[in-house]
């Protein structure tokens, strides 16, 4: 926590969320002289309190009020996101790929979800920028899908046995694989120290190694004046009577409410918590919560559909080293004469556990007693794994709405609903196919080959940008269109992914979207 200041003094910037967009929000303001604060329902992390431990990973996980789930493929959002100071991007395993020319443009070009209001070239230098500042360590020109942009400033974290083992089997079947982009130091970077691949980058990285919020744009904010203060859960946006402009925002410590006033709003808190905040902030002039004139806001939820395949191999794997995400990285492009449409790329190789999230015991649930003995003794020598995510479409029937229970402060709960395209789920298949050829190509007896059912990954939309308010709910740099002193920061304001991590992206969006914000502070301000 930084120093107290009066809560019932106007700051210029009251930030909801002290996850990876709110950090760099905070960070990018503060160091022009604006007074920051930041709430933030969770915990004050710090480094301290991250143990290598698949129990304690657990603790960085959502912890407030339950989300329920619906839909033909619900999908329970606690796996992406976070609670407490670096949010989701504390536990985050630090895929930092680039979005390419084309995913900006999926409806002009191929007919399918939504484009973006801006393009790649817009994001470009700041990309460029973000990577300087964090370290990526991977190889550019080994990315043939890479588009133009600065290499990395570190070069590609170690291969391990079981990344070579699959991938000869890509190499086989014509498939190019490079070093899989991570925000993971292969040597010292910036005075943190490089990676130990230990393989327990979901429990947080308490060396640092792992460029997560509390070592970049947390800290940064926290020297540059920003104040953080967690345990307070903001409820609802508050507006001005007579213009509908924000003049704050209601929260709780535990049951005592609250109110902080500020000239600017941002909210940056989870796909699924901001447009519940906006959807609760319903008023006489924004009759169906804030800037949802046009009821979009909560639409558009779009996630990518996880294909897991695995196989046994004779050779010692090594699939204890590594990191989370995987060794080796190879991304699809958008069409192809043999498959369904939709970007996708396969994560190759992650550390493993014993078991929870990327547990070898849980790979097979179908197995007890003995059974499961005799594999555990045999995989944890011999298991390869590699995840394939198959780039979703946007619906707008996906959403987070209010649903009838009420938590602990009596603020109606979010509903998710989600169910896959099925051209989503036509791809899925076609990656589980082409992730069991690969395993058999690098050597995996078919009958030790297998996967897993369809998951999901890769949360984005809800309060997607546009360029105007009858298709979206905010403009490119997330100023909503119907209240011009709210910000919106996060992947929500994704209209369309393109299979892969959105956090490299979310960061480059809100640096943008911050300066423009500084250059323009007199017309954000009330």
């Amino acid at each position: 926590m930084t120093n107290k200041s009066n809560e019932s003094s106007t700051v210029d910037v009251v930030i909801v969320g002290a996850g990876a967009a709110g950090c760099l929000y905070a960070a990018t303001l503060a160091q022009k002289g604006k007074k920051v604060l930041v709430l933030e329902a969770g915990n004050s992390w710090t480094l301290g309190d991250l143990v290598s431990s698949q129990i304690w990973a657990r603790r960085l996980k959502w912890q407030g009020a339950s989300v329920e789930a619906a839909g033909k493929n619900p999908f329970s959002h606690n796996h992406g996101t976070g609670s407490g100071f670096g949010g989701a991007a504390l536990h985050h395993f630090g895929t930092w790929p680039r979005l390419r020319p084309d995913d900006f443009r999926t409806r002009s070009k191929y007919g399918q979800g939504l484009d973006w209001p801006i393009g790649y070239d817009e994001l470009r230098p700041y990309y460029d920028a973000i990577q300087k500042e964090v370290g990526i360590s991977g190889d550019a020109q080994k990315e043939i899908w890479r588009p133009p942009g600065t290499p990395y400033p570190m070069p590609p974290l170690k291969v391990f046995a079981q990344a070579k083992v699959l991938a000869r089997g890509f190499e086989k079947l014509g498939l190019h694989t490079a070093p899989l982009p991570l925000i993971v130091n292969s040597r010292p970077y910036k005075g943190r120290p490089s990676c130990q691949y230990d393989g327990w980058c979901e429990a947080g990285c308490p060396i640092g190694a792992l460029a997560n919020p509390l070592v970049t744009y947390f800290q940064q904010a926290q020297d540059a004046g920003a104040e953080f203060r967690a345990h307070c859960n903001v409820t609802r946006v508050l507006t001005d009577a007579k213009t509908g402009n924000a003049t704050g925002v209601e929260y709780f410590v535990g049951e005592e409410r609250k109110e902080q006033h500020a000239k600017v709003v941002i909210l940056a808190a989870s796909i699924v918590q901001n447009p519940r905040i906006m959807l609760n902030s319903a008023s006489d002039k924004h009759p169906q919560g804030l800037s949802n004139s046009n009821g979009l806001v909560g639409a558009y939820i779009t996630m990518d559909a996880l294909a897991l395949v695995y196989g046994l191999f004779p050779e010692d794997t090594e699939n204890h080293f590594g990191v989370n995400a995987g060794q080796l990285l190879h991304r699809g492009d958008f069409v192809g004469a043999d498959r369904p449409y939709g970007p996708y790329q396969w994560q190759i190789a992650p550390s493993m556990k014993p078991n929870d999230l990327l547990g070898i015991a849980t790979t097979r649930p179908d197995l007890f007693g003995q059974e499961l003995h005799e594999f555990m003794r045999r995989a944890t020598k011999h298991l390869a794994s590699m995840a394939g995510f198959a780039g979703g479409v946007a619906q707008r029937d996906n959403r987070v709405e209010l649903a009838q229970d009420k938590d602990a402060q009596g603020m109606r709960k979010a509903r998710l609903f989600h169910s896959f395209s099925p051209n989503t789920l036509a791809l899925w298949e076609h990656l589980v196919a082409q992730g069991r050829d690969v395993m058999k190509a690098a050597g995996a007896m078919k009958s030790d080959i297998w996967s897993g059912p369809p998951g999901g990954s890769h949360l984005i939309g809800g309060t997607i940008m546009g360029k105007s308010s009858a298709d979206s709910v905010t403009n490119s740099y997330g100023r909503t269109h119907q209240v011009k002193n709210v910000v919106l920061a996060g992947s929500g304001l994704f209209p369309a992914g393109s299979g892969t991590s959105p956090t490299y992206t979310l960061h480059a969006v809100a640096l943008r979207s911050a300066k423009h914000m500084l250059a323009r502070w007199n017309d954000y301000s009330i």
